[in-house]
């Protein structure tokens, strides 16, 4: 695990600066403080910042091959090295350590550019291949592992984080509005846009090859649906399966040379890892947990947390969330985040990182579960909307009356999802929206308006959905949130909040061979009726108690609303006081003051809404405000945890 950069002068062959790049890996360091390295090739420059994991002697990078012609810098772990180095040496290949990072450099001799196909595991990584003069950049199967590039004063620039781009002198610090656009309207930056313009995140599955005839950029892998098993296998078989594959992909997880862990929240993800690391591990499992203060308490799934970890006797430990760390921790999350990202569970992610840090160097997660095997309300929503969609309109219409009053929010959104006479992509887009398009007609500036072209989330989805080989809407709905929701939020989120603090997080449930079976299982094996997950609970039934696979999906339900209406309200004020949005001249101040008052007085819950527009502001004091480049270094805010 580390963090990797370089630039490859293409266009102008101008010798690579080595002050550039070291000014890249500086900002780098929280990647990779165990380390670092470097490879220069006239118009060619290599970095990387390493954080030990496997082979702490030995594997130091940039590793080449014997001839010392192709080179590699990489980010991530494979976990079929052994294999692949087993296989390599079959075929001659001399191999100098015992890293997983070798066998990149062989693979590429053997194979080309087809050799991500043969790896298993996360990663981005760069080969260098002098004879050739070409770059050939790789970004692993579902996104778990961050790339960006961007092409500025003749050359290509590349990095883990967009930060280390920002370092290359060619690089200029601009606003993307049709990224800002896209992330009002799904709390993310969806790829290969970033909020930065003109720079780009490289798409999950996808490779990128650069020479002086340019950049080509291919994709290597995508996600089938097609039914590929047997019509006729037993659910007992198809059981029987996933559980092989849930304990071969968590054994390989546990490769490592430095002590780790697991973080824990109490759902059936988490709890399933946790059970399996009990079951291969001879000593506790170290586990670790986020809680609320206050308010926070009626939404803490710390009591099902402790439920497992007694269970499975884990060493167990636990961080409790404050209202003054919103203000306290903002920045620097924002910072290491590099893009505006509307969750508030991003704090909450980050914390309980730092609190694993203390103990272990890297951290098995529960990540992905519900975008493999259907855990989300929506999912049940999406399943049934065609036979609500046939409901006649009269009867629709009033339906979404009595919706509209229905107790719990989850509830309603759920059937006005369900009865909802939008088509397909309009009904993904809407699904979990920031801002509607009604309420971004209120907020943004008239300026803004007139700048936009209407590539928005909508033009997203439909690209996306129109490579899919899915028919079935779950299985549709499914694929566009592997690549969005679950790639541009949640594993960008994991990623940068654990790497913030020198941490590696694996997620065993993301291994491509997991989730190619998952994919392709009959639908009523992921969603049955309303019962979400049912093949995974069925098999982790034989481990877990019936109030882990029963209980309600709660994600990270930190208590940031009611915070923002008290303790944080000075803090949000003062992120979106009227001065500091006229100057920006983005939103529109009125409407912003609109709600806040709002949500101050309890009228509506806009805690969400608010959290977003304060992350686009906190955004652009860091990154768009510091006019000297040294300057955009990570906040100094280290408070103590309780």
């Amino acid at each position: 695990m580390c963090g990797i950069c370089g630039f490859y002068e293409y266009q102008s062959h101008r010798p690579a600066n080595q002050e550039v790049l070291g000014d890249m890996l500086h900002v780098l360091h929280h990647r990779g403080p165990d380390d670092s390295g470097a490879h220069f090739d006239n118009d060619l420059a290599l970095g990387m910042r390493r954080l030990s994991i496997i082979d702490l002697s030995g594997g130091k990078q940039p590793i080449s091959n014997e001839d010392e012609t192709i080179v590699t810098v990489f980010n991530g772990e494979i976990y079929n090295y052994r294999e692949l180095r087993d296989d390599l040496e079959g075929r001659g290949h001399r191999l100098a350590t015992e890293s997983d990072t070798e066998v990149i450099v062989h693979l590429y001799e053997d194979y080309g550019e087809s050799c991500p196909s043969y790896l298993r595991g996360m990663f981005a990584f760069a080969v260098w291949d002098s004879r050739q003069r070409r770059l050939f950049v790789v970004r692993d199967r579902l996104g778990i592992k961050p790339l960006y590039f961007t092409q500025a004063g003749g050359a290509l620039i590349f990095a883990s984080e967009i930060k280390a781009i920002l370092q290359h002198p060619a690089v200029r610090v601009e606003l993307n509005i049709e990224a800002l656009d896209n992330y009002l309207s799904l709390k993310y930056v969806p790829a290969p846009q970033t909020i930065f313009s003109g720079i780009s995140a490289l798409p999950p599955g996808s490779s990128l090859t650069c020479d002086e005839n340019g950049l080509i950029i291919r994709r290597y892998w995508d996600l089938s649906f097609a039914n590929q098993h047997n019509g006729q296998v037993r659910e007992e078989a198809y059981a029987e399966q996933l559980e092989a594959l849930l304990r071969e992909c968590v054994k390989q997880h546990l490769m490592s040379d430095v002590p780790f862990g697991a973080f824990l929240s109490g759902g059936v993800d988490s709890s399933t890892i946790v059970a399996l690391m009990s079951q291969f591990m001879n000593e506790p499992v170290k586990t670790y947990s986020v809680g609320f203060e206050g308010d926070g308490e009626a939404f803490s799934e710390l009591p099902y947390a402790r439920m497992v970890a007694k269970r499975f006797q884990t060493e167990h430990h636990e961080v409790i969330i404050r209202p003054s760390h919103l203000s306290e921790l903002a920045e620097k999350v924002v910072w290491h985040l590099d893009q505006p990202l509307a969750e508030h569970a991003t704090l909450a992610n980050y914390m309980v990182a730092d609190l694993a840090s203390r103990d272990v160097k890297m951290v098995l997660t529960g990540e992905g579960g519900d975008e493999l095997f259907a855990g989300y309300a929506r999912y049940s929503g999406e399943r049934f909307s065609p036979l609500f969609r046939a409901i006649p309109s009269p009867v629709k219409s009033l339906a979404l009356g009595v919706c509209s009053h229905l107790p719990g929010l989850r509830r309603q959104k759920l059937a006005l999802f369900a009865l909802s006479q939008h088509d397909e992509i309009s009904r993904f887009v809407n699904w979990f929206p920031l801002f509607n398009s009604k309420m971004k007609q209120s907020l943004l500036s008239g300026d803004l308006k007139k700048s936009l072209s209407g590539y928005g989330a909508d033009y997203v989805f439909a690209e996306h959905l129109s490579r899919t080989n899915a028919v079935e809407p779950l299985n549709r709905m499914l694929y566009v949130d592997t690549k969005l929701w679950l790639a541009d939020l949640l594993l960008a989120r994991g990623d940068k909040m654990s790497m913030a603090v020198s941490l590696e997080a694996r997620v065993p449930l993301l291994d491509h061979k997991l989730v190619e079976f998952a994919a392709a299982l009959p639908q009523d094996l992921k969603l049955r009726k309303f019962t979400r997950k049912y093949l995974l609970k069925k098999v982790s039934k034989a481990w877990l108690p019936p109030e882990i696979l029963n209980r309600k999906k709660q994600g990270f339900p930190m208590p940031a609303s009611s915070w923002l209406r008290r303790e944080a309200r000075t803090f949000m004020r003062d992120v979106l006081s009227a001065s500091a949005l006229s100057r920006r001249g983005l939103f529109h101040p009125p409407f912003v003051e609109k709600l806040m008052s709002e949500h101050e007085r309890g009228f509506a819950d806009h805690g969400p809404l608010l959290w977003g527009l304060m992350n686009v502001e906190l955004w652009q004091r860091i990154f768009m405000d510091s006019q000297v480049r040294h300057e955009r270094t990570a906040p100094s805010l280290t408070p103590q945890l309780a």
